[in-house]
């Protein structure tokens, strides 16, 4: 009888400590979750960790069918929850019309009347004085309430991200993402005037944006992102998904997103073939989901394409060295974070080391010529460097705590 008494003490104890949390909206581009999703990890801490101050209510978009799955997670830690189907092909349309209208493409493609109902009212009925977003997308969801305290997460500075495609691309599409440059820049520009915060992903990430909306200055922040250790843990026993005999490079991420495609195939045109005329038995891994029809045309003796993989530990678990070959980069790269995590040794360009907290040539080998990227990587596979991978494990466990990051963000709305 008393465990039962007690039993029942605990619950009314901790839903009253529930009820006295403070409400806070929270919007997010893409739903956040599962935790361990390159596109999904920031947000999912951000979610968790506000989740422990306030009574959380999100509305967020899911553009994967996959993901409708990971629905009652989430609405088990938020006190209410709104979740929109993102249509890809009504947003491109949105997308187009604001070409012809001088908007942003990305603000229109997440444009949804529903959820800036479901916003309105949550707002109203609960009273919320506090709003968390989540990418530059989400800003335009609470634009009506000036009253409220609002700080964003932007993560990356987006609109360089589009003038860093421009460069890249040949017209028409230089012209597309040159517009989107501009117009999302004058947007991001707007909110970081408006709003009470405005946070990126790492020190450099926030001065690029500083230096691009100056009259913000001094509302400008960032908190860097963090690792799972216990998750991606070198110390856990893994099959080995090579063959025997295999020397296995990989590259891990959504291998739809355009920088990861320009990535895998510079590395596979530049480097990989000096690579396999030093040490034949070298073998380049591309491991994520999603695989665009040229990624799975490289698919062959050198390379292989996993596709969606359950699990990418046990990839850098067996891998002798880790790529991020990345040639256009915003914020801190998880995959190099990760593999850093696993205790392997990563070979990464100068753009995905960016904003990362380690020692080239002790933690990770940085190296932009193809040339060089080739030798750093012929170096790892004819002598292995294991005092590398635990360093590499030692920098992150010192520098990429998720609590000591997130810790900052409420006093963004205590002010």
């Amino acid at each position: 009888m008393n465990s039962i008494i007690e039993g029942a003490l605990q619950r009314q104890t901790r839903a009253a400590a529930e009820a006295a949390k403070p409400d806070l909206l929270l919007l997010v581009h893409r739903i956040p979750y599962p935790p361990n999703k390159g596109d999904k990890i920031r947000s999912y801490h951000l979610l968790k960790h506000l989740t422990t101050k306030y009574r959380v209510h999100l509305a967020t978009f899911v553009d994967d069918a996959d993901d409708w799955q990971h629905v009652p997670v989430l609405e088990a830690l938020c006190a209410s929850s709104h979740f929109v189907k993102l249509d890809p092909l009504k947003g491109k349309i949105r997308s187009a019309k604001a070409l012809a209208t001088g908007k942003s493409l990305s603000l229109e493609y997440y444009r949804d009347a529903g959820m800036r109902r479901w916003v309105a009212r949550t707002m109203r009925e609960r009273g919320i004085a506090r709003v968390m977003m989540f990418s530059s997308v989400m800003a335009q969801y609470a634009d009506d309430f000036p009253a409220a305290r609002r700080v964003i997460d932007f993560c990356d500075v987006d609109s360089d991200k589009w003038r860093q495609y421009a460069e890249k691309k040949r017209w028409p599409m230089s012209w597309v993402y040159r517009h989107e440059a501009r117009s999302l820049l004058d947007y991001e520009r707007r909110v970081a005037a408006q709003f009470d915060a405005s946070l990126f992903v790492s020190a450099p990430e926030a001065e690029l944006f500083r230096t691009l909306a100056p009259e913000s200055r001094a509302k400008i922040g960032h908190f860097s992102n963090g690792v799972d250790t216990e998750y991606f843990s070198p110390a856990r026993s893994y099959d080995n998904p090579f063959a025997e005999g295999e020397q296995a490079l990989v590259f891990t991420g959504a291998m739809d997103y355009w920088p990861n495609i320009d990535a895998v195939k510079w590395f596979a045109e530049q480097v990989l073939p000096r690579v396999r005329a030093a040490v034949p038995a070298a073998r380049f891994y591309i491991v994520g989901s999603r695989p665009a029809p040229e990624v799975l045309a490289m698919a062959g003796d050198a390379i292989v394409v996993t596709g969606t993989v359950p699990d990418v530990r046990p990839y850098l678990a067996h891998c002798v060295a880790a790529v991020a070959s990345l040639r256009i980069a915003r914020g801190i790269q998880n995959k190099v974070l990760e593999a850093m995590a696993m205790a392997r040794p990563v070979v990464a360009s100068p753009q995905a080391f960016e904003g990362i907290d380690a020692v080239n040539g002790r933690e990770l080998i940085v190296a932009d010529a193809p040339a060089d990227y080739a030798d750093a990587l012929i170096g790892l596979l004819r002598t292995p460097h294991p005092s590398m991978g635990r360093d590499a494990r030692a920098s992150v466990e010192r520098h990429y705590s998720w609590p000591a990051h997130l810790s900052q963000i409420e006093t963004r709305f205590e002010c």
